[in-house]
């Protein structure tokens, strides 16, 4: 029996490192690309942010006014970072727990140039003064068919090695990455399409870009990062899921609730009501699924506190989670109408997408990015102190802005809300807020530096030679079960 158990063990391992094999090109270049457009989106956050509260800083030059810089920033973190780490993990976790060798690199990659390239234009041509002013929808209306042709040449395979993996159990991390993939095609054509190229009522254009604005966070990065997460908590830990059911009833309600949230941030315009309410009421609800998924990730690592404590990949997933939960219950408190009249106009709007896309979405994504990259690799990151620099400094810098531009945001809105006062005394009061995000910029910027450094030496196959995982207290020794250890994939998803 022992003897069939090994033979089993051995051809698992060589499964694994063939998948790893066939994906490490397309996956390392979206992990590298898209750690290239972070750097570039941080630079102009930070010009952006500077701006907010010096606008005569380089008043010179008209690509950096900030009506340019700002929505060019959103831009490269979205299309730039985030979704091109979200289809590198995604691809990568398909093919793993589908336990299917990629066949189609090439057009893979083929593809992951061309969206590079769209990304690149849009974001040119809003610098140059080209951009359609409609947040998160800046891009000129001829780049999106090009992005929605390589998302699909990108991802399809994935919903193949679905289709064609051995019967049996679909865990829960498997669940949220075939909503992702089936979600974000649907998102994303809804936006363009009508906001691009409807002639309807410019009102209901701008209630579709706040929808979008909100289905892509709920319906594609929420997804992709909790499936980030159920995967790695029980690989890393040696423990199974807390409860496979739990898992289920959050996808689902996500499912559910997911869609209609998003015009709640219109409130007071001219557009029935009853949309404004049902997207209040959705993003109320959406804290279900996020306690759902962050107390079944924590339940699941919890118990293994030395091990979260070693693990680079769980550190960031931890504090991705746990953003998660921050993200689900501040938008219970953002979505009440007493609250609404004061962050609907300023800049807690920011903070809030900032909490999702960085303190959520990007801590999951560096957690995943560190467990996966030495699996492609056949190397170990070079260095626990630029591993740790970068986890502190994110923490602190992304919670920072997030602070900062919330309570900022709530003394504009106080400042505008008071008629009788001149509108020069709402923007003052948000001065000291501004620099202080501003500062925190500077953070995120230095720890990504060090992230960035740290990828491309491994990209060129620089790291050390090892059998043991980097951690991040080398007094604490590695085991084949322990901190980072390969376990079996079969506790990525059981109850």
């Amino acid at each position: 029996m022992s003897a069939i158990s090994q033979d089993l063990s051995q051809e698992d391992v060589q499964l694994r490192s063939a998948i790893d094999r066939s994906l490490r090109h397309p996956v390392m270049f979206f992990f590298t690309s898209g750690a290239a457009w972070l750097a570039v989106s941080l630079l102009l956050g930070l010009l952006s942010s500077i701006k907010v509260h010096s606008p005569e800083f380089a008043s010179g030059w008209p690509f950096l006014t900030y009506g340019r810089v700002f929505p060019a920033h959103m831009s490269a973190m979205v299309y730039g970072w985030a979704c091109q780490a979200g289809f590198g993990t995604l691809i990568w976790l398909m093919a793993r727990l589908s336990r299917q060798e990629c066949k189609h690199v090439g057009v893979i990659l083929t593809a992951g140039h061309l969206w590079n390239l769209a990304v690149a234009v849009g974001v040119v041509s809003i610098l140059a003064g080209h951009g359609t002013g409609k947040p998160w929808l800046d891009f000129p209306s001829f780049v999106w068919p090009g992005m929605i042709l390589s998302y699909a040449a990108i991802t399809v395979w994935s919903i193949v090695q679905f289709r064609c993996r051995p019967a049996g159990h679909v865990y829960i991390s498997q669940w949220f990455l075939l909503g992702a993939l089936i979600w974000f095609p649907w998102v994303f054509l809804t936006g363009n399409v009508v906001v691009h190229h409807f002639g309807g009522s410019p009102l209901m254009a701008v209630a579709v870009n706040a929808w979008y604005r909100s289905a892509l966070v709920l319906m594609y990065f929420v997804p992709v990062g909790v499936a980030a997460a159920y995967y790695l908590a029980p690989k890393v830990s040696g423990r199974p899921v807390y409860s496979y059911s739990l898992g289920i009833m959050g996808f689902w309600t996500l499912a559910v609730v997911g869609p209609w949230a998003g015009m709640q941030k219109l409130a007071g315009v001219p557009i029935p009501n009853s949309l404004v309410s049902i997207g209040a009421a959705a993003l109320v609800l959406f804290a279900i699924p996020a306690i759902t998924v962050a107390v079944n990730i924590l339940r699941t690592a919890g118990s293994r506190n030395e091990v979260v404590t070693n693990s680079p990949s769980l550190h960031f997933t931890m504090a991705g989670i746990s953003g998660l939960l921050i993200l689900g219950l501040l938008g219970v408190v953002m979505s009440l109408e007493d609250a609404l009249r004061f962050t609907q106009f300023s800049m807690a709007g920011y903070g809030y997408e900032m909490l999702a896309l960085y303190g959520f979405f990007s801590m999951c994504m560096f957690g995943a990015i560190y467990f996966i990259v030495p699996r492609l690799t056949r190397r170990e990151w070079l260095s626990r102190r630029l591993i740790r620099m970068h986890f502190w400094f994110s923490v602190y810098g992304s919670a920072f802005i997030v602070l900062f531009a919330i309570i900022g945001g709530l003394f504009q809105g106080i400042g505008q809300e008071d008629y009788l006062q001149p509108w020069i005394d709402a923007a003052s009061r948000t001065h000291g807020y501004a620099v202080g995000t501003t500062i925190a910029w500077v953070f995120v910027l230095i720890s990504n530096f060090f992230f960035f450094i740290h990828l491309g030496l491994m990209w060129l196959r620089l790291g050390r030679r090892s059998a043991h995982p980097t951690l991040l207290h080398s007094h604490h020794p590695a085991s084949p079960h322990g901190p980072e250890g390969d376990v079996e994939e079969i506790l990525a998803g059981r109850a």
